[in-house]
């Protein structure tokens, strides 16, 4: 039994989630030549390139068992999938926002005769329902940003993860109508009847995400000095120590702690008696 995989065959997201795939253990064959469907080096598994916006439906109708894909995506498409891991990376957010030079400085300040372009007319038409707006959308794909300077429109809803962009272009968020972030879905029937296989792919993602931002740090203790290098080592299931055979006096110790630790805890454990200490990154906790 097979399953395909679908990943975004350009744009932003395209080579995060291509490399979240490779060090998962599922490298493409033939990364390079970018086939519609691409051999992993398990048998088992394929991936299916396509475009982001359509991910969700195929997902959802089954031409994929699993895809990654944006919240914001899956939310505009309406699709029914089950959402398996958020990856980390990716996050944006759908905000409405108006010319700086505007009277829109919050939602109170929308007329219903206004007009507002967007790529996201779906949850725009929510947004403006929930917000008891009558407004003209206009549907665009590309250069939502210019709408309001060339007369298409008086707001625009768009992605943003900074707002840079949108202050560079002379616009102030109004509003924020959904928080997104790249994540693994999977097909509901393909759930049920690939289980495992699907389990398997998640929980070897799911390692990868766990490691990011890990170390595994190693080191030498004499054992005069190892409760005190113990008092200042955090790690995520305590101390691993084992014998030095060339040393009776001396112990190997090892620990996983978190990244943005080690900067400070290898100086406080050479200061404790350890030594010859090493970090290691970690490919995957599982």
């Amino acid at each position: 039994m097979k399953i395909k995989i679908a990943v975004p065959s350009k744009g932003r997201i395209s080579e995060p989630s291509i490399n979240i795939l490779e060090k998962a253990g599922l490298g493409l064959k033939d990364r390079e030549s970018r086939k519609l469907i691409s051999k992993t080096f398990n048998k088992d598994i394929d991936v299916l390139f396509a475009r982001a916006s359509d991910i969700p439906e195929f997902v959802q109708d089954g031409i994929a068992d699993i895809g990654i894909t944006g919240i914001d995506l899956i939310e505009e498409n309406e699709a029914d999938v089950i959402q398996l891991l958020d990856l980390n990376f990716g996050k944006t957010n759908l905000v409405l926002a108006a010319p700086e030079d505007s009277k829109i400085r919050s939602v109170e300040d929308i007329k219903s005769e206004m007009t507002v372009a967007t790529e996201f007319p779906n949850l725009t038409k929510k947004y403006l329902e929930n917000n008891n707006l009558n407004l003209k959308i206009v549907k665009l794909s590309g250069s939502t940003e210019a709408a309001p300077f060339i007369g298409v429109s008086d707001l625009i809803t768009d992605l943003t993860s900074t707002g840079t962009t949108l202050k560079m272009n002379h616009l102030e968020i109004v509003d924020t109508l959904l928080e997104s972030s790249i994540v693994l879905v999977a097909n509901r029937e393909s759930l049920n009847d690939k289980k495992q296989l699907i389990e398997s792919v998640s929980t070897s993602i799911k390692g990868v995400l766990e490691a990011a931002r890990k170390k595994l740090l190693m080191m030498n203790v004499k054992t005069q000095y190892l409760d005190s290098v113990k008092e200042v080592m955090p790690s995520m299931g305590g101390l691993t120590i084992s014998d030095v055979l060339s040393d009776e006096q001396t112990v190997a110790a090892q620990a996983v702690i978190d990244e943005d630790e080690v900067f400070e805890l290898v100086n406080k454990l050479r200061n404790a008696g350890a030594k010859d200490i090493l970090v290691v990154p970690i490919e995957r906790i599982i």
